[in-house]
């Protein structure tokens, strides 16, 4: 697919410009020219402002060659297992461990689009610890683990021969938090879930208040006679891959404030399981919209749970 630079940039303008005709970041019009002395130039017809079919995505100002984006997102989106840094530098050959690093985190913040549409219907919300060996409660920093909340919207599918209906996990989003108290929660559901939507959760009190806002709520808990099995099965499920895949590809060593950019890589994943392939270029159409994290930011301390160009709700 990529046999050369101009290929790799071909690409790019066709997921991001649909029609294929780059738009003038200063005009807004749609006639533009490939500049000679660049290959990754563009010189608008009617205004003369000149740009890169790169400006304001992860991928600006990038010394590397676009072949090496590219083929980092293809095998970051393409394997549900993901890849690691370590990994990308020995596929690719890129020479600094930060180098890949940065690659990873600079295209996790391209995989959440500013203008997605919120969870509907039926869904379920939670909270779980992600990292750490030791058992923890909701609260801050139980045994060193992060704390992350959770939607998993639920559907329904008919088997056309059998008749029989069946539910499976539709999308989800994450956000990591520092507390489970009453405003975090509220304010999660608020950002990533419609208005009127039944939202399922376990007995936590917490969750009480949301038919103030509009919202349908309905508990499961083994208290009204559920089996722990069947409480927020879609969700645990969910989780239960997240971890997984944590542990398998990063060993579980994921820091607290970088956490954020995983949770966005593995919903993005999870929500175009079904046509991994076309999620590599949905990414790529996302980058237009997305600038990446500065190398400060990624470097910086704290927290820093969203950081600067990735969003705090993933999918």
């Amino acid at each position: 697919m990529f046999p050369d630079e101009r290929a790799c940039i071909q690409f790019v303008i066709d997921s991001r410009w649909p029609d294929g005709k780059p738009i003038c970041p200063k005009c807004g019009v749609g006639t533009t020219y490939p500049r000679k002395d660049r290959t990754d130039g563009r010189e608008c017809a009617n205004c003369g402002c000149t740009f890169s079919v790169t400006a304001g995505t992860v991928m600006e100002n990038t010394k590397l060659p676009l072949s090496t984006w590219l083929q980092a997102a293809y095998l970051m989106v393409t394997d549900k297992r993901g890849i690691s840094a370590k990994q990308l530098q020995r596929a690719l050959a890129i020479k600094r461990y930060e180098t890949a690093w940065s690659i990873l985190q600079k295209l996790r913040a391209a995989m959440v689009n500013p203008d997605r549409s919120k969870l509907s219907g039926r869904v379920e919300v939670d909270e779980s610890y992600i990292g750490g060996p030791e058992e923890g409660k909701r609260g801050r920093g139980a045994g060193g683990k992060n704390l992350v909340v959770g939607a998993v919207e639920v559907r329904e599918w008919t088997n056309p021969k059998t008749g029989k209906l069946s539910a499976y996990a539709g999308r989800i989003r994450f956000r990591h938090i520092d507390n489970a108290i009453q405003p975090v929660l509220v304010d999660f559901t608020l950002d990533t879930i419609e208005g009127g939507t039944k939202v399922v959760t376990d007995g936590f009190e917490a969750y009480r208040i949301l038919p103030q806002f509009g919202y349908s709520h309905e508990v499961e808990s083994t208290a009204h006679g559920l089996k722990p099995a069947a409480v927020l099965r879609h969700y645990h499920r969910a989780v239960s891959n997240l971890k997984t895949w944590i542990k398998g590809t990063f060993h579980g060593r994921i820091e607290g404030k970088h956490l954020q950019g995983y949770l966005n890589e593995f919903a993005f994943r999870f929500n175009r399981r079904n046509n991994l392939f076309a999620a590599f270029q949905t990414m790529l159409g996302i980058a237009g919209k997305v600038k990446g994290p500065t190398q400060v930011a990624l470097y910086a301390e704290g927290s820093g749970h969203a950081g600067p160009g990735v969003p705090a709700t993933a999918g």
